[in-house]
């Protein structure tokens, strides 16, 4: 069984509500009807009812069973407009810019992830990562003593003597562009959950990675991972983890025992810290199209999930980000 089947199967143990504030979007209308039907997910689709229903209808979908919320016009309207101006009123937010935030579909799926009114948030199909993580940011925040929101790639490769039986975590390759040493120690302690969470990794052993591998070069890149490296230790004494070191040291048992030898990471790594987002970005396109790996996007370090997708995303993706999402959930 595929990974994104493990994980889908695994959120229809403990089904969780998903809203979605693309919710006239058609290839979100065709994901929530699939989740709903196959009992991955109870999706929540925002916007106008009549728009949705008229586009369902021309796809062929039936969302009878599928809740749809307006944002402008909902009962809780007034509900959601004082939780967001109590919540952001000593940051200078009105009553009135609260009014008509709580509108907007984004804000409004926030808020009900926030209020506990669902478990989690998917978008992106229409809305930029931006779109979403400003508000989730505002509202839902990040999981205590977390401080910051980064992202894994689930690396899914044909070589099962890679990682964790072909499975590889690859962090962060979309939100952080050039993090400090403590921001990349967070992003490993976050990446490493995501590992036990998603692929049901029970041993996440986290490589550093660098151009050097243990002193075998000296540069102020190479120094912002051995701080890191440091601070992550202190951050979760208990995590397998190790740095500076390099791709093949981390992957390959002969190059690690022969560059890094007595580490308990070195040539077995599964959970693998990229040191900004270059070389993240990269590293998960390479492994994707040269390695033949299949690859799955989350977000991690808010309190509650939320999670973006890619605006050329296919039904399947969204999904899987669902699922995904769900899995998270199940967790917080």
């Amino acid at each position: 069984m595929s990974l994104i089947d493990r994980i889908k199967e695994k959120a229809k143990r403990s089904v969780k509500t998903i809203v979605l504030p693309e919710g006239d979007e058609p290839r979100t209308i065709r994901a929530a009807a699939i989740v709903s039907r196959e009992g991955i997910a109870r999706p929540i689709l925002l916007g106008d009812p009549e728009m949705i229903l008229r586009t369902a209808e021309e796809l062929g979908e039936d969302l009878s069973r599928i809740e749809i919320i307006d944002p402008a016009n909902s009962p809780e309207h007034g509900r959601y407009t004082e939780a967001l101006y109590e919540l952001r009123k000593a940051k200078g937010l009105s009553y009135e810019q609260a009014d008509m935030l709580a509108k907007d579909v984004m804000y409004y799926g926030i808020l009900m992830v926030k209020l506990g009114e669902a478990d989690g948030l998917v978008s992106g199909a229409v809305h930029t990562t931006g779109d979403m993580l400003r508000p989730a940011l505002q509202i839902i925040r990040t999981k205590p003593g977390m401080k910051v929101v980064s992202s894994s790639f689930l690396m899914e490769c044909p070589n099962k003597a890679l990682g964790e039986d072909g499975l590889l975590v690859y962090a962060d390759c979309v939100v952080m562009p050039s993090p400090s040493a403590e921001e990349l120690a967070h992003i490993a302690v976050s990446a490493a959950e995501t590992a036990r969470v998603l692929c049901d990794i029970e041993e996440p052993r986290v490589a550093m990675l660098s151009f050097s591998t243990k002193g075998s070069a000296e540069h102020e890149m190479v120094n912002k991972v051995r701080e890191a490296t440091r601070i992550a230790h202190e951050l979760a004494p208990e995590l397998l983890l190790d740095g500076e070191m390099q791709f093949d040291a981390a992957i390959v048992p002969k190059v690690g025992s022969s560059k890094a030898p007595g580490s308990p990471v070195a040539g077995r790594a599964n959970v693998l810290i990229f040191p900004d987002l270059n070389a993240g970005n990269i590293g998960y396109k390479i492994t994707q199209r040269i390695g033949g790996a299949e690859c799955f996007a989350v977000l991690q370090g808010l309190a509650k999930p939320c999670n973006d997708l890619s605006r050329g995303c296919s039904v399947d993706d969204i999904v899987s980000t669902i699922a995904m999402t769900a899995v998270q959930a199940s967790v917080v």
